[in-house]
């Protein structure tokens, strides 16, 4: 799908909330079933590089439970590793 590919573009590109915007626009769309978990995947990794992490996991958490071979079970994996690793009480001194 060509849509996805132009998605990842944008991703990359630090353009998130175009990308985010366009992903909540497919999800709605009723055609895209076969897509699902790759476009919550995908809204998973934008809002991860948005900073938002409980929605990225949640995101991820959806594309697993579509899919549970997804690539967002090894994305949600790093994620939760990354924020247990994240010493908030280093910040504090």
């Amino acid at each position: 799908m060509e849509q996805i590919d132009n998605l990842k573009e944008l991703i990359n590109q630090g353009d998130v909330d175009t990308a985010i915007k366009q992903l909540d626009q497919l999800l709605q769309d009723t055609s895209a079933k076969e897509e699902k978990d790759t476009l919550y995947y995908l809204r998973g990794n934008a809002y991860r590089k948005k900073g938002d992490w409980k929605q990225a996991l949640d995101n991820y958490q959806y594309a697993i439970e579509i899919n549970p071979d997804s690539p967002a079970a090894q994305a949600r994996k790093m994620a939760i590793d990354i924020l247990n690793f994240y010493n908030k009480d280093m910040f504090n001194q």
